[in-house]
């Protein structure tokens, strides 16, 4: 008797992605909890709350339509993303540098004309 193990968040989070990004396509949420089973092996019991994760997390949109929710993701929205975030994230590490570099040269202007003093223990 071998038990079958579920997937995780993460595991389900990016099998949703590859439906929205093989299919480039627009879907409801009764399509999504029949496709994901089917496709991905994904229970139709947990879709509508990984799709919601998916979409609080700014992944995949969502837009209500008359009484409808139509729920995509396009491959190139999040290349966009992850470059966004690249550049954001590298002018952060450049403000750091120059942080960093400041405050080196800030020390070694204090430690002109000081003396090291050496501590005795007793």
């Amino acid at each position: 008797m071998s038990k079958k193990k579920g997937l995780s968040a993460e595991e389900k989070r990016s099998r949703m992605m590859e439906i929205f990004f093989e299919t480039k396509d627009v879907f409801q949420l009764k399509d999504m909890e029949k496709i994901a089973p089917k496709e991905k092996g994904i229970t139709a019991m947990s879709v509508k709350e990984v799709l919601q994760s998916l979409v609080d997390d700014g992944i995949v949109d969502c837009e209500r339509i008359g009484t409808s929710n139509y729920y995509w993701a396009f491959p190139s929205k999040a290349l966009h993303a992850r470059k966004r975030k690249l550049e954001v994230l590298e002018s952060q590490l450049s403000e750091g540098n120059q942080k960093h570099a400041n405050l080196q040269k800030s020390i070694e202007k204090a430690k002109v004309g000081r003396q090291e003093t050496v501590k005795q223990i007793k």
